[in-house]
């Protein structure tokens, strides 16, 4: 039998590596984050600089893959305990901590060195993201209390906020109440899992919404950050100064997601709210669309 060559074989570990590695960057959550970027880019409505809108891309890109793959890091052990995660390559042992390690800092000093070249403010807001993510919500709150979900939501208004200093050079008030949907929204995926998945949460240790205030609380809680979401996009799309024709869609889609938030209240069910969850979802994506040129 033939032995394959060293450069076969080593190109074979190389592909396998890469096969572990993408699963730690979760890459449709990235792809979101950063279309979030793009968003905040344009709507500032004004000529497209190529240059910097080029340079945007990758280093938010690798940025959010930094802090996510650090997630992937910190959370090893919670991980192992839930029945959701317990076969990503960093619970199930495929990867070591160590290399995990060095490569989400990797990643993430290219990102975020990359935005401070960019533009120095941008690549702050970047860097908050990070840090809130990283450091604030999963090294720091997330095991500790079920508010973690706040800073949570903080680190994923980054992106948003980010593309709109890019493309204005400061921070205006579009751009917070971009931000500040954004914020409000990540709650309706968050808690909808902590519901979910409530017995892997409690297996794990990790203390959120429902094992703290109950599961009417935190059905409240999914409706009225919603609702806040899209009145906040909406004041946003206003500010920009969207047309008519945008706005009245704007309205429509934002009556759509009141209905739902209320029914989730009033006739709470599994079924309902996991809609309610879907449509922030699609709402979200179609706003930000809308507000763009």
């Amino acid at each position: 039998m033939q032995a394959q060559s060293p450069i076969v074989n080593r190109q074979s570990t190389i592909g396998n590596k890469i096969r572990l590695y993408l699963p730690l960057i979760k890459s449709l959550q990235t792809s979101l984050l950063l279309l979030t970027g793009v968003a905040g880019y344009l709507s500032a409505h004004t000529q497209v600089n190529w240059t910097d809108f080029g340079q945007m891309l990758p280093s938010l890109f690798l940025a959010i893959a930094g802090s996510t793959i650090l997630n992937m890091w910190w959370d090893q052990d919670i991980d192992a305990k839930m029945k959701r995660t317990h076969k990503r390559p960093t619970s199930a042992g495929q990867v070591t901590r160590d290399e995990v390690f060095r490569l989400g800092m990797a990643v993430s000093v290219i990102g975020i060195g990359w935005a401070l070249m960019v533009n120095w403010l941008y690549g702050i807001v970047v860097f908050a993201g990070l840090f809130f993510d990283v450091v604030v919500y999963s090294m720091w709150l997330k095991r500790r209390t079920c508010w973690s979900i706040v800073w949570g939501g903080i680190s994923g208004a980054m992106p948003i906020l980010a593309g709109r200093v890019l493309a204005v050079g400061q921070i205006d008030l579009i751009g917070i109440l971009l931000a500040s949907a954004v914020l409000f929204w990540i709650p309706t995926h968050t808690l909808t899992f902590s519901l979910k998945f409530f017995d892997d949460y409690q297996n794990a240790g990790v203390p959120t919404f429902p094992s703290t205030y109950g599961e009417a609380v935190t059905r409240f809680a999914i409706a009225l950050s919603s609702v806040i979401a899209a009145l906040t996009m909406g004041l946003a799309a206003v500010w920009i100064g969207v047309t008519a024709g945008v706005l009245r869609v704007i309205i429509v889609l934002s009556a759509g997601l009141f209905f739902l938030a209320v029914t989730t209240v009033f006739r709470p069910s599994d079924r309902v709210n996991f809609s309610l969850f879907k449509y922030a979802s699609m709402y979200m994506t179609f706003a930000m669309l809308l507000i763009i040129p």
